[in-house]
């Protein structure tokens, strides 16, 4: 499992104590800045780099983080191939992944403790696409629209 991830000021900490976590689960990761805590920056900065390049790689994973998350899912919504999408919990997380295929998660480091950041990447990274037939047939939906972009 290959992981992107990307912050802005907003979600800087976060992303930093997100890197550990994946350094002990033993998942290689890409960090795509933001390098330093710069209040000043940009979430499309950041959110851009990590969605192209999950857009573009089959297999892997995308974490952004910013104050609210939504800016960050807007903006990788954009890239072709790229499905972000928000979760501040566990059960959000498991149904992005499983109902939705979402290759890109979004945190809202405002709005969630780092503990529950914890497990909501976990829920995340170890969820696996449903089997039902339904959500296949919705995402390969989802893949038509990029196609005719």
């Amino acid at each position: 499992m290959k992981v992107y991830i990307g912050a802005d000021h907003g979600g800087f900490k976060l992303k930093e104590e997100i890197k550990e976590w994946l350094s002990e689960w033993h998942i290689e990761f890409t960090d795509l800045g933001a390098n330093n805590y710069t209040p000043e920056d940009d979430y499309p900065d950041y959110a851009w780099p990590v969605a192209v390049r999950v857009g573009n790689e089959q297999g892997t994973f995308g974490i952004l983080a910013c104050r609210s998350g939504q800016g960050e899912a807007i903006v990788a919504n954009k890239a072709k191939g790229a499905r972000a999408a928000l979760a501040w919990n566990e059960k959000t997380a498991f149904a992005a992944r499983n109902d939705d295929d979402a290759n890109i998660l979004c945190l809202p480091a405002d709005y969630i403790t780092v503990d529950n950041a914890k497990k909501i990447v976990h829920a995340f990274l170890t969820t696996p696409f449903g089997k039902d037939e339904r959500y296949h047939r919705r995402v390969d939906k989802v893949k038509k629209i990029d196609i005719n972009l």
